[in-house]
């Protein structure tokens, strides 16, 4: 009994000791993995995203990807509205479309516009008065609105601040702009743009579908940047509150 004894005694201690064999290897690749995704990370990465916080990011990443959808409507606007690629007196949607990009991304005025921006460029690009390039207008006006709502920036870092009502005031506007868009109607009946169509041959209601993730990126960031404030003051306070002196390092 007592050598029955020690031979399992013997074969749970082996058991045991390649059990945390492997246990070492496996901590082993996976340490080593992390470290190679770490490293890859670092190649990909920029060097001003070093000076981001999670939050500078998202909103970095935020901004280009509602200008994309932005530069994404504007190319099945003037698909749409053959007639004010026209009116835009470039010969192809591409050379139109670079003049409007580079328009908001600057931070330039358009020409069609008489240098009004944002909100004010928006009210006159969907009214009847107006007769230029209206797709052009339109979407440079949206633009050039979300610059403004982020503080007239297109990136982000540490050293900025990001006014949260802007930018919740912005999803707002894009909501009823969206609305003008489907509503708004020309001297002759007929809308200022065609845009979502639904008949008996069928419906397109991606221009609709685009808008709702911009609206939707504007709202997360919005939460987002309240809840950073929002943690920021309720620090300060519990500071406050167990009379402990703020970190300085």
């Amino acid at each position: 009994m007592a050598q029955l004894l020690s031979l399992i005694s013997a074969q749970i201690h082996c058991h045991r000791r390649l059990l945390t064999g492997l246990a070492l290897l496996l901590v082993a690749g996976c340490s080593q993995q992390q470290g190679r995704d770490v490293i890859s990370q670092f190649r990909e990465g920029k060097p001003q995203e070093f000076l981001q916080t999670s939050v500078d990011r998202m909103a970095s990443l935020t901004m280009r990807d509602n200008l994309d959808s932005l530069y994404l409507l504007m190319n099945k606007l003037y698909l749409r509205n053959p007639d004010e690629l026209k009116k835009s007196g470039f010969l192809d949607a591409r050379s139109a479309e670079k003049q409007v990009r580079m328009a908001i991304e600057q931070q330039q005025p358009l020409p069609t516009l008489g240098g009004k921006k944002d909100l004010a460029a928006l009210s006159y690009a969907m009214s009847p008065q107006f007769l230029g390039d209206r797709v052009g207008a339109f979407i440079y006006a949206i633009g050039s609105m979300l610059v403004t709502a982020h503080g007239d920036r297109l990136e982000f870092y540490m050293t900025d601040a990001i006014n949260p009502t802007f930018v919740n005031n912005a999803a707002r506007n894009i909501e009823k702009a969206t609305w003008i868009l489907s509503q708004r109607q020309n001297p002759q009946g007929g809308p200022l743009l065609f845009s979502n169509e639904i008949s008996e041959e069928g419906s397109n209601l991606s221009f609709a579908v685009e808008f709702g993730k911009i609206v939707a990126r504007l709202d997360l960031l919005t939460q987002m940047l309240d809840e950073r404030y929002r943690r920021i003051g309720l620090n300060y306070a519990q500071s406050l509150l167990f009379l402990n002196f703020l970190p300085v390092q």
